[in-house]
């Protein structure tokens, strides 16, 4: 499975959640805590699965990564 969340701590003990590398979605107090709790015991899969439940509308399975932008060449 690719890995297309990922998450990080600050220093708040908010939880960032991240798809893409674009932020979007936070975290913080007891739904951190919780979150931190899960994920701490999942596997790399689980781990993919809890986020994608939490960032709510990504859990359908059909969501397509963001299109790549294009360069002009005239710039």
């Amino acid at each position: 499975m690719e890995e297309v969340f990922s998450y990080s701590i600050n220093k708040d003990n908010k939880v960032l959640i991240y798809w893409y590398n674009k932020q979007i979605k936070i975290l913080k107090g007891k739904d951190s805590e919780k979150f931190l709790k899960r994920i701490e015991m999942a596997d790399a899969k689980e781990e993919q699965l809890i986020m994608a439940k939490i960032t709510g509308n990504f859990k359908r399975g059909n969501e397509k990564p963001p299109k790549k932008k294009r360069k002009n060449i005239l710039e």
